[in-house]
């Protein structure tokens, strides 16, 4: 019986074999595109009625300061970039940006040029203007905003405020509708408007409330700041913490609540 010989491929098609193998090799090993930049931040701030005008001046300047802090600007410096966007909301119809689109921080200039920008913008709406207190709406349209943020390794939104939601979606049923599956969600939540009421503990309550059905993700945190004259020390605590690295905020992702 004659044995079988199996066929040897002519040089060329043994060349193309191998090279295509090596290609595919080289594929498989090569490192996925890199992030344009390792956190996309939201920071959504409180102008509902229950923010007085100057209240509303002290969150403003209260930010601005905190993005142009030497060790906050040094941390925003020490990596990739962070991509931030900002804006105002209170009724479910107030949403306004206060930047353009998002802030893709590279250098020094851009962070003095956002909170130049912060102590210049009017108001959205006005003092009185917005009476009520929606949340779950100020999610929604973070969420878009985070649709369209730069490709980054983690996505977190900040949402700050005095009162609960008493107006639109609650923000359950906006985490239950919206992808926030990778995204993480902080609170910087503003003492004293629940004073004097009749919870004595308001504010202790006020907390608990944000943890229980705002604070979601990965990593995340609530931090209270003691009346909007605190707003700088609490804002620059968190943006420290969100912006640190390597353990950056939503990081790895997750979609655990509270």
């Amino acid at each position: 019986m004659r044995k079988s010989v199996l066929a040897r491929p002519a040089p060329r098609t043994l060349a193309l074999s191998v090279g295509r193998g090596l290609a595919v090799v080289l594929a498989l090993a090569s490192p996925a595109p890199a992030e344009e930049c390792r956190l996309a931040l939201v920071l959504a701030l409180d102008v509902s009625s229950s923010v007085d005008t100057r209240e509303h001046a002290l969150q403003r300047e209260g930010l601005a300061s905190a993005l142009v802090d030497r060790e906050v600007v040094r941390l925003f410096l020490a990596d990739r970039p962070v991509a931030v966007h900002v804006f105002e909301w209170a009724n479910p119809a107030t949403q306004v940006p206060l930047t353009a689109g998002w802030v893709l921080v590279e250098r020094e200039a851009d962070l003095a040029g956002m909170a130049a920008a912060l102590l210049s913008l009017p108001r959205a709406g006005g003092s009185g203007q917005q009476q009520t207190t929606a949340i779950g709406a100020a999610l929604v349209h973070a969420s878009s905003a985070l649709a369209a943020a730069p490709a980054c390794r983690a996505r977190t939104v900040d949402v700050s405020g005095d009162g609960r939601n008493n107006a639109g979606l609650a923000p359950r049923q906006v985490y239950g509708t919206h992808p926030f599956d990778t995204v993480t969600v902080n609170a910087l939540v503003v003492s004293g408007a629940t004073r004097g009421e009749v919870d004595p503990n308001g504010d202790q309550a006020l907390n608990a409330w944000f943890l229980s059905n705002v604070v979601r993700g990965w990593g995340a945190f609530s931090i209270v700041a003691d009346g909007y004259e605190d707003f700088r020390r609490a804002m620059k605590a968190k943006l420290l913490r969100e912006i640190r690295t390597p353990e950056v905020s939503g990081w790895p992702n997750r979609s655990d609540a509270g």
